[in-house]
């Protein structure tokens, strides 16, 4: 296994269940994602227009610009070269564009052991959890709960409303270590 993808909306618990999954596997994994992606942009592509909007004010939904969307397919191509490369990689993504999402890092990850889990979580939860971070757009967490799971395909699905990120991580790492990962 060189790719662990864990989808799911704002506050879902994505990297909460990553940091513990690098705990939990034996061999080191990087944690990449959505977030730091966003965090490399230069400010001015994180206001809106040709970069992405939403993250600092709206109501929760975000706004993908073109400039954003060909630095992100490029991030997608880098995660996996660096798979490519032997790094182990655990990625938090939010696919906002659903199937479309799904496919571009499929296509990037051609050739690459991986594997998809959904990272599920009741809406009012993540909205509670977004609400007590305090570093998100409220109705962020509950306008991504579900939308980013439409049509996308897993290996695995966890649910961080009714497990804790470490139980989620570790039936995440039981499926990565059986045979067929």
């Amino acid at each position: 296994m060189r790719v662990i993808i864990l989808n799911g909306g704002s506050s879902s618990g994505k990297s909460s269940i990553a940091r513990c999954l690098q705990e939990l596997l034996p061999q080191p994994w990087l944690h990449l994602g959505a977030d730091t992606m966003v965090d490399a942009l230069p400010p001015s592509l994180r206001d809106g227009g040709a970069g992405i909007g939403g993250l600092t004010d709206g109501d929760g939904t975000v706004e993908v610009g073109p400039v954003f969307a060909e630095l992100d397919a490029a991030w997608t191509v880098g995660v996996a070269a660096m798979a490519r490369a032997g790094a182990r990689i655990v990625v938090d993504e939010v696919f906002l564009g659903t199937t479309a999402s799904q496919a571009r890092w499929r296509a990037a990850l051609a050739g690459l052991d991986v594997l998809w889990v959904g990272v599920r979580c009741d809406p009012a939860v993540a909205a509670a959890r977004e609400a007590a971070r305090g570093d998100r757009v409220a109705g962020m967490a509950a306008a991504q709960a579900e939308a980013v799971h439409e049509g996308v395909v897993y290996d695995l699905v966890v649910d961080s409303a009714r497990a804790t990120a470490a139980e989620c991580a570790r039936t995440i790492a039981a499926r990565a270590a059986a045979p067929g990962g």
